[in-house]
């Protein structure tokens, strides 16, 4: 994912789930998944790697 978002000049805050309690949180809240990788872009979580998605959204 990191890569993937790096090659298309994106800008992301990355989070340990695991280790901050208020990360893993707002990602259940926005995205109601435990499931990482969970990228929000612009209100709309994408759950997994799912990358014709992440291009449409991005374009």
């Amino acid at each position: 994912m990191k890569e993937f978002l790096s090659d298309r000049q994106v800008s992301f805050r990355e989070y340990n789930v695991d280790e901050d309690r208020e990360a893993r949180e707002e990602m259940l809240a926005l995205s109601r998944h435990a499931i990482v990788p969970t990228v929000v872009v612009d209100g709309e979580a994408v759950i997994g790697f799912d990358e014709e998605k992440l291009d449409r959204l991005l374009s």
